[in-house]
């Protein structure tokens, strides 16, 4: 709101308070706007501060935020401690509430979406139900990793990542965030909870704002701070601008205002269209009358010591400083030219026990009270920790501060030269420290969801940094490892390791350390970096047996997803050779083998995993599914059964229970696990689609159809329920229903013969000339099935069902012959009954010659 015009006594009160001294202009562009009524013109809503490190941008903000507080107005600051947009509006929402403003709605939704996102991971992984992809695994670390997918067409904003992102193939992106999108939705309750752990930024983001604007109804600003915008740049970016320029996620209030601090300029990819509405604030190193005003401030007027003083700095504020305050008088008392900045910087400090804990505070990455009196000497008192507070290079919030990196670095350097063995004495110390932090998380989080849990996951990060830094021998392998399993977890986990890779490289002047964090780091920004990060990892010879094994499951997993199959089953076996106990990867060798329709090799890695870890229900449903399509339905009733006896809300297992009663035409068993699947998970679109089939089994078209609708309304691209729902149309007669759903499942599965024998009966029935070529296409595609060598009953069966269909009879009866003379299992002999009935109720079939074949078959069955 306009403000009345400034005393000149309140300014100089203003210019002095704190001990400010310089920048001048940029405080009058600052307060100036401040007086302007939100709206008018000249007003501005976006500042961008960017300078050189040491500059005083961060002074500069807690300055600007000072004023701006000591008008009333309410200021949130977020800091490189912010990941992600999430944690930035998380960071934001405390800040306000620590001023008596509190976001209460995205509190609690942010409260709901963190739980949904445990229970996701929580959640097993196994393929669904007749989708002969196999389907995605979702390990406990894996769905992030999938979350993260969804989100990755965003990476064209991301600075440095544009390229790339443009060079992915829009059908390879869309294929994968569909299999995401079905693998999450499968194991949440409802529509909203998907929505939220997919496009979380879409459903927080719109609360985050609606709280926004009733704190700016009741407060005449809000100033939000996002400082070391360097460093948080990749992750917010893209929605930062989305927020404060467009409305796709409502609007915000004009007296909300916005300041960016950081080193570069903004990425001109993401903001170009925005650049006339932000306010550059570009900071220099002080001017000489600047630096001057400085030292005057501190006492240092003799003209040598100044001159002095200003050439060691180069009038960077943080270096002038940090020089200043010991109040020089003379030359000598400056020092030497040539000696070390770190010797004048605490040259001031004359308390050798103070001196010593400041040096031993630049250890850590990052100081709070509890890391101080790890590092201080047993006579340090509070006063120690306050007068360390105070020191002018250290940032942060309170609570949690960190050295500027200049000061910080020049420390580590003068104490890892000095001395090596108090080097790696304090390193190993604060590892002892973390550690022993993290192991006390363990025990109040419990084993599951530890990469979940920001606390668990930063005190580990912290152990490794001391561990690296201190060179112990397993110190390389561990965070080696540690970041494969990052890889796993999310990009942005990956992000965070390679991030610590390069700083302990830095410090500890490991160069391959450096570089290798470095290269991970420009891979964690690639929609496919994944993999090429597990490459990077594996081509080092520090990583360890166990984290190969892993890295190469997780790549192996990687090839899968993206249909890259024998490479996905090289990668899983040499996993294997390395770890043979390594459940994961025979189970995604198995699900592998499942996509490749090598189904007695998918049951033998579900096996084994199983005989492994026997007591898992995860691995005994994934067995039951590979007893499943090997048509041996009692033994895979068996592992069904015992892992609902071991999980009774497990909806997987009960939905695969009820596909096998359904395949063993035991449809009230099947329509009873189906019911109880969805009253555990309401919105599971397969088990509507499932219950759909069984009543179309049971010629209840009406009922059939209303699941299957419910199932394509959930999941709208699933090809079988469309096959089935064009089924249960072509049934009632929807003639032009029924081919759209099949033409549609074709376009989904175009490899599926099925779907093409659909709707080849459809178009017979319409007197569609396109018919021949649906005909041909799912002959060519059961004829190469069935030559295969790993050929089985059930792509014999579909062909005979083709065959006779065209009609080819003379085919037909040949394949008969093959068929039974490959001894098919009673359940697919009463399959193929079922089809060839199916379509003689469907289309005209000569009668004299189906029913000898038909004769054949019951016969066989008879014998089975």
């Amino acid at each position: 709101m306009a403000q009345g015009p400034v005393s000149r006594q309140e300014l100089i009160r203003q210019r002095r308070s704190g001990g400010f001294v310089g920048r001048r202009r940029e405080l009058a562009v600052f307060w100036e706007n401040l007086a302007r009524t939100p709206g008018s013109d000249g007003y501005q809503f976006l500042f961008h501060v960017h300078g050189l490190a040491g500059v005083g941008k961060s002074t500069l903000i807690r300055r600007w935020e000072s004023v701006t507080r000591q008008a009333g107005r309410v200021t949130a600051v977020v800091g490189e401690e912010a990941h992600s947009a999430i944690e930035a509006m998380e960071t934001v929402s405390a800040r306000l509430a620590g001023q008596g403003c509190p976001l209460k709605s995205f509190d609690k939704q942010l409260a709901v979406y963190r739980q949904k996102c445990h229970e996701a991971e929580a959640a097993a992984a196994v393929p669904l139900p007749g989708d002969e992809s196999g389907g995605a695994t979702l390990t406990a670390s894996a769905t992030s990793t999938i979350i993260a997918q969804i989100g990755m067409a965003g990476l064209a904003l991301v600075p440095g990542a544009s390229a790339l992102s443009g060079a992915v193939r829009t059908d390879q992106m869309a294929a994968g965030l569909d299999r995401a999108r079905a693998t999450v939705g499968s194991r949440l309750r409802s529509h909203e909870d998907v929505r939220l752990v997919l496009s979380p930024l879409k459903v927080l983001t719109p609360y985050f704002l609606a709280d926004l604007s009733e704190v700016a109804e009741r407060r005449p600003w809000v100033v939000v701070f996002f400082d070391t915008y360097e460093r948080t740049a990749p992750m917010l970016d893209a929605w930062l601008r989305d927020v404060l320029v467009t409305e796709a996620y409502g609007a915000v209030p004009v007296n909300v205002q916005t300041v960016l601090s950081g080193q570069g300029r903004l990425n001109a990819a993401c903001w170009e269209d925005s650049l006339d509405l932000i306010d550059e604030i570009p900071l220099e190193p002080f001017t000489e009358d600047e630096s001057r005003a400085l030292l005057a401030a501190q006492g240092i007027t003799d003209e040598r010591v100044t001159d002095l003083i200003l050439r060691l700095s180069g009038r960077l504020p943080v270096l002038l400083d940090a020089l200043a305050r010991s109040r020089p008088q003379d030359v000598d008392a400056v020092g030497d030219p040539s000696g070390t900045a770190v010797e004048r910087f605490l040259r001031w400090e004359r308390d050798p026990l103070h001196r010593n804990t400041i040096l031993a505070c630049a250890y850590p990455l990052r100081i709070d009270d509890d890391i101080y009196r790890v590092l201080a000497p047993a006579a340090a008192d509070d006063d120690g920790l306050r007068r360390l507070r105070d020191l002018p290079f250290l940032t942060g919030q309170p609570g949690q501060y960190r050295y500027h990196d200049v000061i910080r670095s020049s420390m580590l350097r003068l104490q890892r030269s000095h001395s090596p063995a108090d080097w790696r004495r304090r390193h190993t110390e604060l590892a002892g420290a973390f550690a022993a932090w993290r192991r006390e998380q363990e025990d109040l989080i419990g084993p599951n969801g530890r990469w979940d849990d920001p606390v668990w996951h930063d005190h580990l990060l912290n152990e490794s940094y001391h561990l690296l830094c201190a060179q112990t021998p397993d110190a390389q392998p561990e965070a080696l490892h540690n970041t494969v399993c990052a890889s796993a977890h999310s990009a942005e986990s990956l992000r965070r390791w390679a991030q610590l890779l390069v700083q302990a490289g830095q410090d500890s002047a490991t160069d391959d350390l450096t570089r290798t964090g470095q290269r991970l780091l420009e891979l964690s920004n690639q929609p496919s970096g994944k993999a090429a990060a597990l490459t990077v990892l594996l081509s080092l010879p520090a990583l360890g047996e166990r984290g190969q094994a892993l890295a190469y499951a997780l790549r192996g997993q990687d090839h899968r997803l993206e249909r890259r199959h024998d490479q996905a089953l090289e990668d899983y076996t040499t996993a294997l050779s390395l770890n043979p106990d390594l459940t994961r990867a025979y189970a995604g060798r198995g699900h592998t083998h499942t996509q490749m329709r090598h189904y007695q090799a998918a049951f033998n890695d579900y096996d084994q995993a199983v005989r492994i870890a026997p007591d898992n229900p995860l691995y005994l449903v994934n067995r039951g599914s590979g007893r499943l399509n090997l048509r041996l339905y009692d033994d895979a009733l068996e592992d069904f059964d015992r892992a609902l006896a071991l999980d009774r809300s497990s909806v997987r297992a009960a939905t695969f229970r009820g596909l096998t009663y359904h395949r063993m035409h035991r449809h009230r068993a099947a329509l009873a696990d189906f019911t109880s699947a969805l009253t555990l998970n309401p919105d599971y679109a397969w088990a509507y689609a499932a219950r759909g089939d069984v009543h179309l089994s049971l010629g209840h078209t009406e009922t059939a159809l209303t699941d299957l609708d419910r199932s394509l309304a959930l999941e709208p691209d699933a090809a079988w329920p469309r096959c089935w729902r064009g089924e249960t149309h072509r049934a009632l007669g929807h003639h032009a229903q029924a081919l759209a759903d099949f033409e549609h499942a074709i376009a989904l599965r175009p490899e599926c013969g099925w779907f093409h024998y659909q709707s080849a009966l459809v178009m017979r029935l319409t007197g569609a000339p396109a018919q021949n070529e649906r005909w041909r296409r799912a002959r060519v595609i059961y004829e190469a099935q069935a030559a295969a060598e790993d050929g089985g009953d059930l792509a014999r069966s579909n062909l005979l069902v083709v065959l006779c269909a065209l009609p080819d009879w003379e085919g037909a009866e040949s394949q008969l012959e093959l068929f039974l003379s490959c001894s098919p299992s009673w359940h697919q002999i009463r399959e193929a009954i079922d089809d060839l009935e199916d379509l003689r109720r469907a289309v005209f079939v000569d009668t004299q010659r189906l029913t000898p074949i038909l004769g054949r078959l019951r016969g066989a069955l008879q014998r089975g």
